[in-house]
């Protein structure tokens, strides 16, 4: 009887064990590339999958997107400026059977093409188009590794450069250029402000030289402005044009 129980007991055991090893559930963002003795079968999940123990052998294979950092990398801009930049690359696998059978690891290959297209496309750059023209890089860095990666079944729907890294001389150059491309501005803008008010001024001259009642009445304005503002004793030039209709009635009565 002792025999008998340890019997049960081994093959329950061993029952156990052959489920557990052909059972898989894999989740909705999962797919299994099963190789059975060594040939490749269609690809299995989600859900529950089974397989022969000993026979087949299963590899787990995530398909949702994948963030990964480009590591800093020292880098000579076309126009000869060292700088260091970094960057974020999105990718999933599209297709899990070319992702396992045509790179040993696929995101380890796609870091590694990822840092080698970085600094290739930064160093054909120049140092304004980094800093000016990101979108068009990162544009470049995305289809050129998406190229790459594509035969391994990889997908790069993103590159993002992050951030780069300018020497402290380089940094000091470009703070001056701004400085003076303010100054210049600003010069301008005055200046712009100075043609346009000279502009109206001038046109105001030409109604007031053609109309010169105009011009007394505006003489008369600034007199009322300037006493109501000031109590001392002001004196202030009077046109003879004012007073000439006066002195022409002081002529008619005398004679």
């Amino acid at each position: 009887m002792p025999n008998v129980n340890l019997g049960f007991i081994l093959a329950g055991i061993l029952i156990i064990y052959f489920l557990s090893v052909s059972i898989y559930i894999l989740r909705e963002y999962e797919r299994g590339v099963v190789f059975r003795l060594g040939r490749l079968i269609p690809v299995k999940g989600p859900g529950l999958v089974l397989i022969i123990p000993i026979i087949d052998k299963l590899v787990k294979v995530g398909m949702r997107i994948v963030a990964m950092d480009v590591p800093v990398q020292d880098i000579i801009t076309k126009d000869n400026v060292t700088v260091k930049v970094n960057a974020v690359l999105y990718f999933r696998p599209v297709d899990p059977n070319r992702a396992i059978t045509e790179v040993e690891d696929y995101q380890y290959a796609t870091s590694q093409i990822s840092q080698t297209t970085l600094r290739s496309v930064i160093g054909q750059s120049t140092l304004d188009e980094l800093l000016g023209k990101r979108d068009e890089l990162n544009s470049r860095l995305q289809h050129i590794i998406d190229d790459q990666t594509e035969p391994w079944g990889i997908k790069v729907s993103t590159v993002e450069v992050k951030n780069v890294d300018l020497p402290v001389e380089m940094q000091r150059a470009i703070a001056r250029q701004a400085e003076a491309e303010r100054e210049r501005r600003a010069k301008v803008i005055h200046a712009e402000g100075e043609f346009q008010a000279s502009e109206k001024l001038a046109a105001a001259a030409e109604v007031l030289g053609n109309q010169p009642a105009s011009l007394q009445l505006r003489f008369l304005q600034t007199l009322t402005e300037v006493a109501t503002e000031r109590n001392s004793t002001t004196i202030f030039p009077v046109p003879i044009d004012l007073l000439t209709p006066f002195l022409q009635n002081n002529h008619k009565k005398v004679e």
